[in-house]
């Protein structure tokens, strides 16, 4: 058996490039070769840790402790039902990912639902992303006061070389709202440019630290959509870092940035959900996203889940497996700077402030100290 899933896709993080507003075309194909260079000479699998895994209890474990978070979700928002609503089995975005678990119903066994035997992929870093805020904040809860349906995920970091879960580690995951706005950045294409208070604002952003087996949970709601980028998480790892009085990290150095992705058909039933709705902005699917185009045939990046009830409203847990390299370091370029008075952006960051000439940056420079005021 190798690492646990749900049935119908691979656990996996997939790095895309950045594709937010203001990013062309020739900036996205040289990210993409970049991808593809990388591909050639890394590990692709964490194939080869399966044993190892199931040998030291991680599959049972990572069972259990699913199969936990979900009935004291359930409980706690007095979902009655005697059983849980998994993926569409027969519809998934490729045919190499369709499920070998059938006859699925109502009275399956939940431990079924979250084994399988699935291996899971590991694909490259390339970029965080003009959207990226350092500073920000270590709590487990982010969704703040925005509405949409509540995603709870949990994800397993994996070192590649040792096959062990990395514990004691902190990643930092942060994603759009439900109307496809980022928070802490104002840029043109990024819901109001006008809207300068957003600088400031915090939601859906945080930091939490991993457990002894690894593993990292955010309360937090599904993401909404924004033109030229199907629905996605930004994952990063800070490694060595400490943790300040104020919440904030110190210290420490980049080990992965990468993002995360939702099978299109969860897409289709949250995008029918308030306040989704209200989003006008064009829905990208994921066949038609740059990147995951080209990479049908090997990658399936999808966050497993599971509904809470029998309704999505009820709220998704999702849960992913993914393996770092716990020896490298990665300089990467925030666009704002979160600080005590707030919001600063980094003026070489490109993206991240209010817009002046309207231009998107030609690439991202190595990272720059952060402005005395900074929080950490």
């Amino acid at each position: 058996m190798k690492i646990p899933t749900i049935a119908s896709t691979l656990l996996s993080l997939s790095v895309l490039v950045a594709a937010h507003p203001g990013q062309s075309k020739a900036e996205m194909k040289r990210e993409a070769a970049e991808r593809s260079a990388y591909l050639s000479t890394h590990k692709r699998s964490l194939a080869h840790c399966a044993d190892q895994l199931k040998a030291r209890g991680n599959d049972v474990a990572m069972q259990n402790r699913r199969r936990s978070l979900v009935e004291k979700a359930r409980q706690k928002r007095s979902i009655m039902k005697p059983y849980l609503q998994v993926r569409d089995l027969d519809t998934v975005l490729a045919k190499d990912h369709k499920s070998n678990l059938t006859g699925v119903t109502p009275d399956t066994d939940p431990s079924l639902l979250f084994s399988g035997n699935n291996s899971c992929i590991l694909t490259p870093e390339v970029t965080e992303g003009p959207y990226w805020v350092s500073g920000e904040l270590v709590r487990q809860n982010i969704t703040e006061n925005e509405q949409g349906v509540p995603l709870i995920l949990d994800i397993q970091v994996i070192d590649i070389e040792t096959c062990e879960p990395v514990p004691k580690v902190y990643l930092e995951a942060w994603h759009c709202n439900s109307t496809g706005v980022y928070s802490g950045v104002v840029a043109n294409g990024n819901g109001n440019s006008a809207d300068t208070a957003n600088l400031d604002a915090t939601f859906l952003r945080g930091i939490n630290l991993s457990d002894d087996d690894g593993v990292v949970t955010f309360d937090t709601v599904f993401p909404g959509h924004y033109t030229g980028r199907t629905t996605h998480i930004h994952v990063l790892t800070h490694a060595g870092a400490s943790l300040n009085a104020n919440k904030t990290l110190a210290g420490g150095n980049i080990t992965h940035v990468g993002q995360v992705f939702f099978d299109q058909d969860l897409i289709t039933l949250v995008e029918a959900e308030e306040p989704y709705t209200t989003n006008t902005q064009e829905l990208t699917t994921n066949a038609q996203d740059f990147i995951l185009a080209e990479e049908a045939e090997e990658v399936d990046p999808m966050v497993e889940y599971v509904l809470l009830g029998d309704n999505v409203s009820d709220g998704i847990f999702g849960w992913i497996a993914f393996g770092i390299d716990t020896t490298s370091s990665y300089n990467v370029t925030p666009a704002v700077y979160y600080t005590s008075e707030g919001g600063v952006k980094n003026p070489d960051g490109g993206f991240g402030g209010p817009p002046s000439n309207g231009t998107a940056p030609s690439g991202f420079p190595p990272m720059s100290p952060p402005p005395s005021s900074t929080s950490v």
